[in-house]
């Protein structure tokens, strides 16, 4: 197979990644970071580098990562790491390791000697380590001073605060450009407020001007593509349809925000963990269920899924996202019912069933894919498809920036649609609100539950 030369965007990240030692590549998705990675490192190994060593989400590992390196870089031999062959894997001698982000920990407790083959630190989607106190960024803490070279990936660096960059750019240059200090760069970056009687009880709000400023410290170690400007594609054109909830539904809705408000106005006892937890039931019932626990609910409606099947009938090839039990089990159920070919990749899917359904979809044997963002928002290219339809607002706006990248990405020939379902007069209009960038942080849905 002829492979494309690379972009012009493309060949200036291989050049940087071939003599910078810190990048951090803050380009879209679609933008083709993966390839740039390899062949920056492909000359590197060419004048004698050592090893490279990849942390990747676990979904993406062969099918981003090992197959764009048999595409762009078939010199290159590599190696997947997945918990189950960890130790028998770092044990092959090829080129490139990859493995998961949870693998850092496993990592860590080798010793020296174990990193003596490597001097290049490639972390994908790099966002993953973005809490400097969670298990798995106290392990990069401890394994990073093994790699001079250190390259990060993320084309959502601060989803919901500025704050969320510091580790990462910690990783990368151990704190030349943000400094050494978390609280440091909060109190530097952010104001306080009181939200409660007890010191701890402080919410942080970004000061005007923060990002600015801290896009211009990063400056010297940043590469930033835009998809737009790079790529020549047809356009991709975004609505939203709205969704009425029955006379039932809405009652049921109240109901449960009526409740909300109870809590809420209760005051100090009530947590930032207790407001999310209302967001997401809130979610859950405008959505079409109540929830007992993770995987049981009692299901209120299913009108919803006849409007999205609807759309996927509109469409030649279409991917929808999903972001509960019950709407995949219901958009399973009405696929069947109506004959439409589908596919599923979710967390129960295996990686080798997700790889074989992937590549049917692209073969055009599936009509629709239904996905949930946590486990197809990432490295996975879905050009078969033009229309993505959001069976309801995630709040998550990485994977909602992610998940839209599927099909509008390099290598789509026609034009795309990406719809985004939304129940009118719930809290899916202020999800959507911040989805679409008319609230810029996330924590101004939790302050939706209060102004009520």
């Amino acid at each position: 197979m002829r492979v494309p030369p690379p972009f012009k965007h493309q060949k200036r990240s291989i050049q940087l990644y071939g003599t910078k030692n810190i990048l951090f590549d803050m380009s879209d998705p679609g933008t083709g970071k993966t390839r740039c990675i390899l062949e920056g490192f492909g000359r590197r190994r060419a004048k004698g580098a050592k090893c490279m060593l990849v942390l990747a989400p676990k979904s993406i590992l062969k099918s981003a990562w090992a197959k764009d390196c048999a595409t762009f870089t078939p010199w290159l031999k590599t190696v997947c790491a997945y918990a189950e062959n960890r130790v028998a894997a770092f044990a092959q001698d090829v080129d490139i390791y990859v493995t998961n982000h949870d693998a850092a920990t496993w990592l860590a407790k080798q010793p020296a000697n174990f990193f003596k083959r490597f001097d290049v630190l490639a972390i994908d989607e790099i966002g993953a380590y973005k809490h400097h106190t969670s298990q798995r960024s106290r392990a990069i803490a401890k394994i990073k001073k093994h790699f001079k070279v250190r390259w990060g990936t993320n084309a959502t660096p601060t989803p919901n605060t500025i704050t969320e960059i510091w580790n990462q750019a910690n990783i990368l240059d151990d704190g030349k450009s943000l400094g050494i200090s978390f609280f440091a760069f909060r109190s530097t970056v952010c104001t306080p407020e009181q939200v409660g009687p007890r010191s701890e009880m402080v919410k942080w709000h970004d000061r005007e001007g923060a990002t600015d400023a801290v896009t211009m410290l990063l400056k010297d170690m940043t590469i930033r593509h835009v998809f737009e400007k790079c790529v020549d594609i047809p356009p991709n054109f975004s609505y939203q349809i709205p969704f009425e909830l029955s006379a039932k539904h809405m009652a049921q809705y109240l109901e449960m925000q009526r409740d909300a408000m109870l809590l809420l106005q209760n005051g100090a006892k009530v947590s930032a963990i207790n407001k999310a937890a209302v967001v997401t039931k809130l979610l859950q019932i405008a959505s079409g269920a109540v929830y007992s626990n993770e995987s049981e609910y009692q299901l209120l409606t299913t009108d919803r899924y006849s409007l999205v099947l609807d759309l996927v009938e509109q469409a030649p090839h279409s991917i929808v996202f999903f972001s509960w039990v019950h709407q995949r089990d219901e958009l399973i159920a009405e696929a069947k019912r109506r004959g439409i070919t589908y596919g599923l990749i979710d967390g129960s899917v295996s990686n080798k069933v997700r790889e074989e359904t992937m590549s049917m979809y692209q073969a055009g044997f599936y009509r629709t894919m239904f996905c949930h963002p946590k486990s197809a928002a990432h490295g996975l290219t879905l050009t078969r498809g033009t229309r993505t339809i959001w069976a309801s607002p995630t709040y998550n706006p990485e994977w909602f920036i992610q998940g839209n990248r599927r099909i509008y990405r390099t290598g789509q020939t026609k034009k795309t649609e990406t719809v985004l379902i939304v129940a009118q007069d719930t809290i899916e209009e202020h999800v959507v609100d911040v989805l679409t960038g008319k609230s810029q942080r996330m924590t101004n849905v939790l302050s939706y539950l209060e102004a009520a």
